[in-house]
C-alpha cells in the first residue's frame, strides 16, 4: 500500500508547551489516521521529530509499503534525506528512532512544503496545544 504521511511539530515559546500531530493517508486521500497530542515542554525541532516517529510507527503498522512524508519543516527533511548532520544531541535519538521505523517500509521520501499545504497536521498540533 502506498501512503502519504503529513507531519507537523511546533511549541510555544522554544522550549515551551509543545504538540505533534500526523495524518495518514491513503493514495486516494482517505485519511486511515489523524493524531495530535500534547507532549509537554519541548522545542520545535524536538515536537516536529516526535510527529515524524509516531507516524512512521503508524504506517508501519498499517501495512504502508512506500510512503511519502510530507513536512513544512526543512530541518528535519534535509536531515532525513542526510543533507544535513544531527548535530543536536536531542534530535539524534529521534533522528534513530525514526530511521528504525522507516526501515520497516520498503520504500519512505521526504518533502518540504510551506505550513499552508500542511493545513490538518498544523491544525491538530494547535489543538492540542489549546486543550
Amino acid at each position: 500500500m502506498r501512503a502519504t504521511l503529513f507531519t507537523d511539530g511546533g511549541a510555544r515559546g522554544n522550549p515551551g508547551p509543545a504538540a505533534y500531530a500526523y495524518v495518514l493517508e491513503a493514495e486516494d486521500g482517505t485519511v486511515l489516521d489523524a493524531r495530535g497530542e500534547a507532549i509537554g515542554v519541548a522545542t520545535n525541532n524536538v515536537a516536529e521529530y516526535r510527529a515524524l516517529v509516531a507516524g512512521l510507527e503508524r504506517a508501519a503498522e498499517a501495512g504502508v509499503r512506500e510512503l511519502e512524508v510530507v513536512s513544512d519543516s526543512e530541518l528535519l527533511v534535509k536531515q532525513m534525506r542526510g543533507e544535513y548532520k544531527v548535530k543536536n544531541s536531542a534530535l539524534q535519538d529521534l533522528v534513530l528512532d525514526a530511521s528504525r521505523h522507516a526501515r520497516r517500509l520498503d520504500t519512505v521520501t521526504y518533502r518540504h512544503v510551506r505550513r499552508e499545504h500542511n493545513e490538518l497536521a498544523d491544525r491538530l498540533v494547535n489543538e492540542a496545544l489549546d486543550s
